[in-house]
């Protein structure tokens, strides 16, 4: 499944975050309101079960979420959506997972993975605000699975058409989940209109 979260204020925070003059501190306060809001809704159809409970008027029957949440930003720049996230979803544990490619074999490496136990019983969601050519995603996910992980979203800032099908075409059983999907690729893999490189803009790298 795809889904675009056409939301007014999505909309307009995302259309402050391309804006190139905005600095890291705006870009980054953006980020992190975007991701607020799209946790509302890629947690909709998160499973409840009952649970008694005792109001101040006495008993009562409540529900609370049925499987643990994990977040697992793809580093660097998947750390800008954590935050936001993590208000929405407090109780959530993190995992971190960081890949390279190999420039001549082209495959992708682990330099960095952590995360939670019992992956098979959580919902995972992994993080990263940009889907251009789908090959870090796919890769990601495709590792988290190794590790057990059954249910599984990706959630991005902004994607183009053709990482959206490369991760269709990889893994068809994660949800994808998109502030906004864009034109294309340029030449040198970049999203148009796209925000530029979204790591340099989140930490000042530039």
């Amino acid at each position: 499944m795809l889904e675009v979260l056409n939301h007014p204020m999505i909309t307009h925070k995302l259309t402050l975050m391309r804006k190139k003059e905005t600095g890291t501190k705006d870009f980054r306060e953006n980020l992190n309101e975007i991701a607020e809001l799209m946790a509302y809704e890629v947690c909709r159809d998160l499973p409840l079960r009952p649970i008694d409970i005792e109001t101040p008027m006495g008993p009562c029957t409540g529900y609370e979420l049925a499987k643990p949440v994990v977040i697992v930003p793809i580093l660097r720049a998947g750390i800008g959506l954590l935050d936001g996230i993590r208000r929405l979803v407090p109780t959530a544990k993190v995992g971190f997972i960081g890949l390279y490619r190999d420039e001549e074999t082209l495959e992708p490496h682990e330099y960095f993975a952590k995360f939670p136990k019992d992956l098979d019983q959580a919902i995972v969601m992994v993080v990263d605000p940009m889907l251009a050519t789908g090959g870090s995603a796919i890769d990601a996910i495709t590792m988290v699975k190794a590790r057990g992980a059954k249910q599984i979203k990706l959630v991005c800032l902004v994607g183009a058409p053709e990482g959206v099908k490369a991760m269709q075409k990889a893994h068809p059983d994660v949800d994808i989940y998109l502030a906004a999907l864009d034109d294309h690729l340029n030449e040198i893999g970049y999203i148009v209109p796209g925000l530029g490189d979204a790591g340099d803009r989140i930490f000042g790298t530039k």
